[in-house]
């Protein structure tokens, strides 16, 4: 069995997120969602809309996740990949390059964004963030 692992706070779950999830499980059998906290996303000086508690339930529910576990700390990927024996590490290609300590561990892939859509236009179009926010890598 390919095990297959992803991060990202996922608030305000748009067809970016699904197409990434979709992608994601494609590259193995059983795909691990790591959700960002409240708590680290505050460390992060970001604020999602909807709780960690309720984007969680969410991802639960897509057929593409099988499991769904919280990020609380920039460091915690490596202990991630070996308690999971992880084979495949998959990011968003905005961050190319910068998981790529994980390929002594596993396989890491960034996929492409979906063009036009992301959170922080969301956020943005219905003016929940300032210009600095947009600014913002997601």
């Amino acid at each position: 069995m390919k095990k297959v692992i992803t991060y990202g706070t996922f608030d305000l779950l748009h067809k970016g997120h699904i197409r990434l999830l979709k992608r994601a499980k494609a590259l193995g059998d059983d795909l691990t969602v790591c959700v960002s906290s409240d708590e680290f996303n505050a460390e992060k000086g970001k604020r999602a809309y909807t709780s960690y508690e309720d984007r969680k339930y969410i991802l639960e529910a897509i057929k593409y996740v099988d499991h769904v576990i919280p990020e609380t700390s920039w460091d915690q990927k490596i202990r991630d990949v070996q308690d999971n024996d992880i084979d495949i590490f998959v990011m968003g290609d905005d961050w190319k390059g910068k998981f790529d300590f994980l390929k002594d561990y596993c396989e890491v892939v960034y996929l492409p964004r979906t063009e036009g859509i992301s959170t922080t236009k969301i956020k943005h179009d219905l003016g929940l963030s300032d210009e600095e926010d947009w600014k913002e890598k997601e």
